[in-house]
Formats: C-alpha cells, sequence, structure tokens
C-alpha cells in the first residue's frame, strides 16, 4: 500500500518520498551545511591562530557535532520535518501515524545520519530506502518516521461536510491560533473519509482529534456535542474566518483581491450625489452534504437536518 495509513486506520492523503526526490533532498541540505561549516571553520581557524594544536582539535570537533549533526537537527525539529532541501523538493519529514515530528525524532534520525549518509557517503542510506517498500532508511526506522510528498498533482478535490445548522457560528469566539495546520490536515482527513471507515474506528478517531482540538485551544469540546459534529464545526468556523479575511474591505481608496471595490466584488455606481455606493455581499457556495458514522455502526439520524449530525438529545 503506497497511501500513508494510521494507527486508529485512517489513510492521509500522503505519498512516501523515493529515493530521487530523498537524494536530491539531502543534496541540497548538505550543500548549504557545509557551506556554513566551511566559513564559520575559517573565521574560527582565523580566530584560534594563537591556540595550541589540542585547542584547535577540540574547537574543531566541537564546530563539526554542532553544525554538521546539531544543525539539521535543529532545522528539522523546529521546522517539524521541513528541511531547506525537504522544502525545495515538497518533502516532510512525518511519524509513522503521519503526526508532525518531535526533538526525540530528529535527535534518532540525526545520528543514524552520520553512519548512513557522512561516513558512508550515502551508499547506506540509499540501500536502506531501495530496500524498504516506502523508501524508509535506518534513521527513519529507528526513528519510527517517514519521508513523504506534499505536493502532489491535483486530482478531484472532497469537500468537508458542513456542520449541523445548530452549530454554525457557535465556536465564533473560539481563539484557533494556535491549532497546527498537521492537525487541520488531519481532521479534514477524517472529515472527508468518515463513511468508509469501520464505524467503532471512526468514532474514536474523531473523540482523539476533537481533544486535541480541545487541548490546542484550551477550551473543552461543549457536552453533548458528538466529536465529529465538533470537528465539522470548528473546520467550517476557520473557513468561515478566512473567506471573512480575503474578501475584507481595502483600505479607504485601496482595491480589493480581484481589482474590485472592497470585498472583491463590483461596487454598483451611485444615482446621484446623496446616494452612498453600495456593495453586493458575496453569497457563499452550498456546502456537500455528507453523514457522519456513528458509534453505533450506521450513520446518525439526520435530526431533521440536511447534514447527516444529529442534534443533542
Amino acid at each position: 500500500m503506497n497511501e500513508l495509513v494510521t494507527g486508529d486506520a485512517v489513510v492521509l492523503g500522503l505519498r512516501p518520498a523515493r529515493l530521487p526526490s530523498r537524494a536530491l533532498a539531502i543534496a541540497i541540505d548538505l550543500a548549504v551545511v557545509l557551506l556554513i561549516f566551511v566559513v564559520i571553520s575559517i573565521g574560527l581557524a582565523v580566530a584560534t591562530v594563537s591556540l595550541d594544536e589540542a585547542a584547535k582539535a577540540a574547537i574543531a570537533v566541537a564546530t563539526f557535532l554542532l553544525i554538521l549533526v546539531g544543525g539539521p537537527i535543529a532545522v528539522e525539529t523546529l521546522s517539524h520535518g521541513r528541511s531547506l532541501g525537504k522544502l525545495a523538493c515538497g518533502l516532510r519529514v512525518v511519524r509513522d501515524d503521519g503526526g508532525p515530528i518531535r526533538f526525540r525524532h530528529a535527535l534518532v534520525r540525526g545520528a543514524m545520519g552520520i553512519v548512513e549518509i557522512l561516513l558512508t557517503f550515502g551508499v547506506v542510506a540509499c540501500v536502506g530506502s531501495l530496500v524498504s517498500a516506502r523508501g524508509r532508511r535506518l534513521g527513519d526506522v529507528f526513528a519510527g518516521t517517514l519521508v513523504v510528498r506534499e505536493r502532489l498533482s491535483g486530482g478531484r478535490s472532497v469537500a468537508v461536510p458542513p456542520p449541523p445548522p445548530w452549530l454554525v457560528g457557535r465556536f465564533a469566539q473560539l481563539d484557533l491560533s494556535s491549532v497546527p495546520d498537521d492537525l487541520w490536515l488531519a481532521i479534514r482527513q477524517y472529515l472527508t473519509r468518515m463513511r468508509e471507515l469501520d464505524a467503532a474506528v471512526g468514532w474514536s478517531v474523531a473523540e482523539r482529534l476533537a481533544g486535541d482540538v480541545a487541548a490546542r485551544t484550551g477550551v473543552p469540546v461543549p457536552a453533548g456535542i458528538p466529536a465529529p459534529a465538533f470537528l465539522a464545526a470548528v473546520v467550517n468556523e476557520r473557513q468561515a474566518r478566512d473567506a471573512r479575511r480575503a474578501f475584507a474591505p481595502s483600505p479607504v481608496g485601496g482595491r480589493g483581491a480581484f481589482g474590485t471595490g472592497g470585498g472583491g466584488v463590483p461596487v454598483v455606481p451611485p444615482v446621484g450625489p446623496s446616494r452612498a455606493a453600495t456593495v453586493s455581499e458575496p453569497v457563499a457556495p452550498a456546502p456537500v452534504q455528507a453523514p457522519v458514522v456513528g458509534p453505533g455502526g450506521g450513520a446518525e439520524p439526520a435530526g431533521g437536518t440536511a447534514t447527516g449530525f444529529a442534534p443533542p438529545a
């Protein structure tokens, strides 16, 4: 299976990266790191010319470890798996379950990379990537990580099911700024594929994702709201905020996003000197309806709504 499957049997729309793209990303990273290492080494050699040979050797070893080993580890940790080479090639390091990596994952990958890439000139890493079914080198195996492709050819997109009407606008005051993009991606993947999942597994995934959102926002999931409906509501709220920012009126005298008046829609010219110009409001497209899988093995009752999410009892 080429697609990435999480431990909860959720199929993510990410594909494992293969050897050519990974080799190109590593070559870019090594070129940048080696350039920085040479520049810093020259500067340190000039600055430590008066020191003895033992001190110079210690500084050289420390420089090697900090730049060639510690540098990539720090970059992957801070960027959650995106180094400069991986960013250029559209790759990313993720955990086996599709989540973002942490320091321990980057540390194991970097430590193994000394042997696989630096000491053996990439031979061990290439052999491991060719042998592995998902293109993983030994560092990925020991760290429990996988390099995936983020940029894929565009295909038929599946719309996220809308929330129940009784939840629209309920989370307007919720702070969603601390929810990372990786979690939004996982929620979207779940909502668009929840009908394909086993009922019990799908419900557990929804509760776990809802708990992650609650932990990030600091606000627990309200009682009586099913986890899938809560996830659909917060995604709908985020999309609404993005739409408001995209169609927000421009500053006085400015133009809209599409060269029109504020809001990105044409401005109706005034009829007379006392009549102000009016702006037509953009009409949101009709959402795609999709039912949610409940814990009982079937779809939740519609409860009078057209979304497939049941209202609270």
